[in-house]
């Protein structure tokens, strides 16, 4: 008994999933499938469809802001430039309730503008801030939710990486996404602040006061360090963000400025060599490869799936349960929740969105809103156990006597404050839609 196209399509998907849990390479396992089913469905057409989709991958102008950004970020993380910043931030907040893990809050968030790597801000705060805070007498679980939530920041606030495949999957602008972006990921950060303060003005002995020489320190050395570490980074990121944001250069001719920008302030700090270049230069080239393959092996896929019908089924599936607006964004944000146990956030976004994209809408769905939504949700698949990225991460740098259970544990509370701004994002769409009404018109 033959099985019909659509049928076909369903098993090509099953196959995928299955293969994936196998740990076969992604983009190429998509690429074979991609190949494999379409040589069945049409013929040798497939070959030139994969040429075309391959081209079209790589001539994408939005997507030439990627390895740019890349580099900004690695130049910075390797040019000992988030040392200084926390060192500034932790003087500045000495007198507040849990200074050390509200500094590292504030450090993240602004690295996280720098840099959308976040196994590379997890690491970096794990070596920084997490002994740190160990060696002040913060409890182990506090100090750990907070290194590892801090770190996933960067998939939201501007300018992500994630943000950019986002809008060259879905064809949104990649400018009113990173305005939709700012304010969210603001929020997200201050409710983080908010509950480690809450947390130790209830029970001090989570995070003791730093020593009287640490806190009483003049003012003059305190805004003399902000100076010369918080203020350049600042600049530049302002100069980048607000270069995209109102529409004074493109997402990629920003990104080259901030990688230029980035190279002359490493070089300024005197903590940048040719050894660190050629590292920054082979782990953007590395990472933005793995990005245009996973586009191509996605764009084969999805043309082949779509072309035997597998997505008509699963649109149709969808439409036939007579959901709400509301219920059908509950159930993808609760696939996509799962899926960010197994996945990395750009699988998620290149192979499992688009088939989310077209029905958004028939639900009548913002994709600008949408986008947010799946970005602040993202950051619970590197927080949720038992697969979570980001308390691995932190394993990895951590003292051996702190357990993968006590990292876990301090996780948890900043999962649930991630599940709270989507709730507070949903009522409040005006958190995210404002900024880009204002500047761009609705």
């Amino acid at each position: 008994m033959f099985l019909s196209d659509p049928a076909i399509g369903v098993a090509m998907l099953v196959l995928f999933i299955f293969a994936l849990m196998l740990g076969f390479p992604i983009a190429f396992t998509l690429m074979a499938l991609g190949v494999g089913f379409g040589y069945y469905a049409m013929g040798d057409h497939i070959f030139q469809l994969l040429v075309q989709r391959t081209f079209s991958v790589m001539a994408n102008d939005v997507l030439i802001s990627i390895p740019l950004f890349l580099f900004m970020g690695y130049v910075i993380e390797r040019a000992n430039i988030l040392d200084r910043l926390f060192k500034s931030i932790q003087l500045a907040a000495g007198w507040l309730p849990g200074a050390l893990a509200v500094a590292t809050l504030v450090t993240c968030a602004l690295f996280a503008t720098a840099t959308g790597i976040v196994g590379a801000v997890v690491t970096l705060m794990g070596l920084l801030a997490f002994p740190a805070m160990l060696r002040a007498g913060y409890d182990p679980r506090i100090a750990a939710g907070v290194v590892c939530a801090g770190g996933c920041l960067g998939i939201l606030i501007p300018p992500s990486v994630m943000l950019i495949l986002y809008a060259a999957t879905a064809g949104v602008s990649v400018v009113k996404l990173y305005a939709a972006a700012f304010l969210p990921g603001l929020m997200l950060t201050g409710l983080y602040i908010l509950y480690v303060i809450i947390r130790v003005v209830l029970n001090p002995s989570l995070a003791p006061k730093l020593p009287p020489a640490e806190r009483n320190v003049p003012l003059t050395t305190v805004i003399w360090s902000l100076l010369t570490s918080f203020m350049p980074l600042g600049i530049l990121i302002s100069a980048v963000l607000g270069a995209i944001i109102f529409g004074l250069a493109t997402p990629s001719e920003a990104a080259a400025i901030g990688a230029l920008g980035a190279l002359i302030l490493g070089v300024a700090y005197r903590s940048f060599s040719f050894e660190k270049l050629k590292e920054s230069v082979f782990l953007s080239a590395r990472a933005s490869a793995m990005v245009c393959w996973l586009f191509v092996g996605s764009a084969v896929f999805s043309a082949v799936f779509a072309y035997l019908g597998g997505q008509a089924v699963i649109e149709n599936a969808i439409k036939g349960m007579d959901l709400s607006p509301t219920m059908f964004l509950i159930l993808t944000q609760v696939i996509i929740f799962v899926l960010g146990w197994p996945l990395e956030w750009t699988e998620i976004i290149i192979i499992f969105l688009p088939i989310f994209l077209p029905l958004l809408d028939h639900f009548g769905v913002d994709p600008l809103f949408f986008g947010i939504l799946v970005a602040l949700n993202l950051q619970t698949s590197f927080l949720s156990p038992p697969v979570a990225m980001a308390p691995f991460y932190l394993k990895g740098v951590a003292p051996k006597h702190i357990t993968i259970d006590q990292i876990f544990s301090g996780v948890m509370p900043f999962l649930w404050i991630v599940v709270l701004s989507m709730v507070l994002f949903y009522i409040f769409p005006e958190i995210g839609m404002w900024l880009p009404g204002v500047l761009y018109g609705s």
